[in-house]
């Protein structure tokens, strides 16, 4: 129970029409968990606004209702202008402001967010002795512990809850990855960084944001959050990214020297090293995750390490320790044969670039990529990372993703421009399993077979349902057959 008064300390009220001295049980924003004594925040969504459903919420025994519009039902009611912001702080004061006693640290780009969530949290506990929250597109963790996670970036009443949770848990510090849709929904607003780290910016999520400014723009709102900034100095987007950052800002490079910056790069096939050198001090590092991105995702890991306390040296002696993450650059297990199978969370062009650029480097034989697109999202890159595959590959096998409910011809059609005028050979199989045991049955000596898109995720999202799809499983069960 918490009076509504201190629920709504910090919050920007327009109107108040009801009694700061009621007691509420608790808070909600989907009228169908709606439960008796609970104020409902009525947000404005990009699909749904949350006053069409205060009615119900109402009839589920909402006791007072915060909202943008004053609500047309008989209740107590307080206006706000921006909902997603209330509903933010609302969290911060119900669970009692979990992140101000832990360090914060969150990681924003469109590539490399989990690898250096994952390389910064082991930094953290084996430099520091700390206990660290992780939150992100593969799990979150609080410690060892796994706590399912549904998106990215929960939203700010369930981070607020789950930061609790952590802090409850012992958790000194948090790394988690903030997803442009979070910073432009206010899902982490209210939370204050000690660090915040960019990776690198490229086209994504454009059938949200619609550019690629707004999307930089989105990224942008993190350095108006954080006391220092990590970020990456190569990228193009990186004087737009910072143009009113109010953060110390460290820069790493991997082509000149500032701040933390790398030479003597070796790239192989199962891990990377290179000398990573400050103004002051410099040190070889070794990552037993291959690829030229893996280079900028390390160099990002340190220059937030460091920021926190961890030294250069320290960062030289545990990384090579640090075991591979789920779903980036993964090697399936394939006993018997004389080929290898990738896995890799690579879905857009950077992505599938860095990661067909890294395989190059070390395939003996052939290169099949395997990967589709994902439906009811931006069009414009589908046939971009065929015509890019088709560059880079020796043949393409194009299936299916998350088609969620776009039209499997739609999406096949759009990834085909891109396929016009090559001469690279490529099949259509809809099964993504089937696809798979094609790839692998046309796999020879050598050869890698690497399959794009899924990574970490278990599932196909096909019309509103997730069934269940493990590319491990698929693999395996072809190879079981084979026997």
């Amino acid at each position: 129970m918490m009076k509504l008064r201190a629920l709504l300390d910090g919050a920007q009220t327009l109107e108040i029409h009801a009694d700061l001295d009621m007691e509420v049980k608790g808070v909600s924003y989907d009228s169908r968990t709606t439960q008796p004594g609970d104020v409902f925040v009525a947000m404005v969504g990009v699909e749904t606004d949350g006053h069409a459903y205060i009615s119900k919420a109402v009839a589920a025994g909402a006791a007072a209702v915060v909202c943008q519009r004053p609500p047309q039902e008989e209740i107590p009611y307080i206006l706000v202008e921006n909902a997603r912001k209330a509903l933010a702080i609302m969290g911060d004061n119900f669970f009692g402001h979990p992140s101000r006693d832990m360090t914060m640290v969150a990681v924003t780009g469109t590539n490399g967010k989990t690898s250096t969530t994952y390389l910064l949290k082991a930094l953290l506990e084996q430099g520091l002795g700390a206990k660290v929250g992780l939150i992100g597109t593969i799990q979150n963790l609080i410690g060892q512990e796994v706590v399912p996670s549904v998106r990215t970036t929960p939203e700010s009443f369930e981070l607020q809850r789950l930061l609790a949770q952590m802090r409850d848990g012992g958790c000194t510090h948090v790394v988690m990855e903030v997803s442009s849709h979070a910073l432009a929904q206010d899902r982490v607003y209210g939370v204050h960084y000690a660090v915040g780290i960019f990776t690198n910016l490229t086209q994504e999520h454009l059938d949200y944001h619609k550019t690629m400014e707004a999307y930089c723009d989105a990224k942008a709102i993190l350095f108006r959050q954080c006391d220092t900034g990590v970020v990456n100095a190569d990228d193009p987007w990186l004087e737009r990214l910072l143009r009113e950052a109010t953060c110390k800002v460290v820069r790493y490079s991997t082509k000149t020297p500032c701040d933390l910056w790398a030479e003597n790069i070796h790239l192989a096939q199962d891990h990377i090293t290179f000398t990573a050198l400050t103004p002051q001090e410099r040190a070889d590092i070794r990552v037993n995750i291959p690829g030229k991105f893996m280079v900028y995702n390390t160099l990002d890991v340190i220059g937030g390490a460091m920021a926190l306390g961890v030294t250069l040296q320290q960062a030289a002696q545990i990384l090579p320790s640090v075991p591979h993450v789920k779903g980036r650059m993964e090697v399936v297990p394939t006993p018997g044969k004389d080929y290898t199978v990738l896995i890799d969370y690579a879905h857009t062009p950077d992505g599938l670039e860095n990661l067909l650029s890294s395989v190059r480097g070390f395939a003996k034989g052939h290169i099949t990529v395997l990967f589709g697109c994902g439906g009811d999202r931006d069009r414009s890159t589908r046939p971009e990372r065929t015509r890019l595959a088709a560059r880079m590959v020796d043949q393409i096998v194009l299936t299916t993703d998350n088609p969620r409910t776009e039209d499997l011809g739609q999406i096949f059609g759009d990834m085909l421009e891109g396929l016009k005028d090559t001469t690279t050979p490529y099949v259509i199989i809809e099964d993504r399993a089937e696809a798979i045991g094609w790839a692998m049955d046309h796999a020879g000596p050598g050869d890698v077979v690497v399959l794009c898109g899924k990574g970490h995720e278990s599932y196909q999202d096909i019309q509103h349902v997730k069934h269940h799809f493990d590319e491990r499983e698929v693999v395996a069960a072809y190879l079981q057959r084979q026997k």
